[in-house]
């Protein structure tokens, strides 16, 4: 009797195992597969402006991969010879070199370089093409970039910006993405790149990265020695979740009359001493050891920059020059260098950002997937809507009806919803009954669009998709 009562337990027990096997693997069954993991030349024209020696092409996946993955790149000439005017980085062999994207990494890139004193003809150029070696990945509609030994103006294309470093969420993509219609490039920078840009123009102004939801405060001194935690109220530091002014940020317009340090003045027993809570915007001040003490100075035409961990006793200097080519020179606390942020003045016409910046209620309040213009070098936009003149339709002719707004939030966060407010219509996703149209500094004039940003309209949140085609060449 024992054993036949064992024999129906372990029968029992095999039973529920076998069940138990075919419920997982039927879950995993049911399981949706991914989406495949598309390669897409991040441009499909590129140019090389006069005194430009070389050009990098990016190529950009759906998602990050897993492991390492080699894709081949091909490419034909016209106009040019590989080894005599131009060469590429990863070298070619027999017309064809590998880019690798590394695991964890959504992108690649390599380079053009062009072959210094060669004379070439107007009609020069490369045509790259992409083909995967993996499984893990196929080929997307993108899949050429022309790539021209002269300057363009480009027609227009889609674009998906790139915001996001690793794996955080797309909601506070590390990235800030600076766009240039005409050269059809894109630049991501890491928000967190840069701690001050100090201005180039005639006055001596310096900005905080309200990037990253910097905040500042004015201490009544002027030896960095005499500043610390004892003797700061870094409490006035905690910036959104309903705390904070607008005066320990910049001027989320752009307005350098507005900045939260004072202008520097060059009677040096005028310029105070700052404290900097370098990240924020979550209404938390981070630890004395991590706030910085700052304090700048005129250095004949340039700057000079004093700074030091709030409780430290000793301090870096550096001497910062007025960009002859950028609006503003950027300063890194963590590299203690200068660091590349903004392209040059008149190369990019728009930023996407999460940025701290106004909430209806008129108080700081940090917000994702926000564009400015480059009102500052000369670029101007203005929102058209469906129902005055389609997307499609808008054309040269309608140009003269519309009136050029240069600012710096013309755009901001009225081309998207993130969460629809109680009793509104608008669902969450781009507003698709407007568009923008953007003139740039040289006076071309594009159309723009936004096609999708968030799961609700087929985009993803921190990579959105973007359109933008010429309607009047300058």
């Amino acid at each position: 009797m024992n054993s036949l009562n064992r024999f129906l337990k372990l029968a029992a027990i095999a039973c529920s195992i076998v069940f138990l096997a075919l419920v997982i693997n039927a879950c995993s069954d049911d399981d949706p597969p991914l989406p495949a993991n598309k390669a897409d030349f991040e441009s499909s024209t590129l140019g090389l402006e006069d005194g430009q020696d070389e050009v990098e092409i990016k190529l950009n996946l759906s998602r990050a991969v897993d492991v390492a993955t080699d894709f081949t790149v091909s490419l034909v000439t016209t106009g040019v010879q590989y080894g005599t005017h131009f060469t590429t980085s990863p070298a070619a062999t027999d017309g064809k070199f590998t880019v690798s994207v590394p695991a964890a990494s959504s992108t690649a890139s390599f380079k053009v370089l062009r072959t210094s004193n060669v004379f070439l003809e107007g009609d020069a150029s490369i045509v790259f093409t992409v083909g995967t070696t993996s499984q893990s990945a196929v080929v997307g509609e993108k899949s050429t970039v022309t790539v021209s030994f002269s300057p363009i103006v480009s027609e227009g294309q889609q674009m998906t910006l790139n915001g996001i470093i690793s794996d955080e969420l797309g909601s506070s993509a590390g990235n800030s993405v600076f766009v240039d219609f005409s050269s059809n490039q894109q630049t991501a920078v890491a928000r967190k790149s840069w701690d001050l840009g100090f201005y180039s123009g005639d006055e001596f102004r310096v900005i905080i990265n309200n990037t990253t939801a910097a905040s500042v405060i004015a201490v009544d001194a002027t030896d960095l020695a005499e500043v610390t935690a004892e003797n700061v109220e870094t409490g006035g530091l905690a910036l959104g979740q309903g705390q904070g002014t607008f005066d320990i940020i910049d001027d989320v317009t752009g307005d350098l009359n507005n900045t939260a340090i004072e202008e520097i003045s060059d009677n040096d027993a005028e310029n105070k001493v700052y404290v900097i809570n370098r990240a924020g915007g979550f209404g938390i001040v981070d630890a004395a050891e991590n706030l910085i003490k700052v304090r700048v100075l005129r250095n004949g035409a340039g700057y000079k920059v004093q700074y030091a961990p709030l409780n430290a006793t000793e301090f870096t200097e550096l001497d910062v020059a007025k960009s002859a080519t950028n609006d503003f020179t950027y300063v890194s606390f963590t590299t203690n260098a200068v660091v590349a942020v903004a392209p040059a003045r008149e190369k990019w016409d728009i930023e996407w950002t999460y940025s701290i910046y106004k909430a209806p209620q008129g108080i700081p309040y940090a917000y994702s997937d926000l564009v400015f213009i480059n009102n500052r070098g000369g670029v101007s936009s203005v929102q058209v809507m469906e129902a005055t003149v389609a997307y499609d339709n808008f054309a040269a002719s309608d140009v003269a009806n519309i009136t050029f707004d240069n600012q710096r939030d013309v755009i901001g966060s009225s081309w998207r919803v993130t969460s629809a407010p109680q009793g509104s219509t608008e669902t969450v996703g781009v507003r698709t009954d407007r568009y923008y149209v953007v003139k740039d500094a040289f006076g071309n004039v594009y159309k723009l669009r936004f096609i999708n940003f968030h799961a609700n309209d087929g985009g993803t949140r921190g990579k959105p998709l973007i359109e933008y085609k010429l309607v009047v060449k300058a």
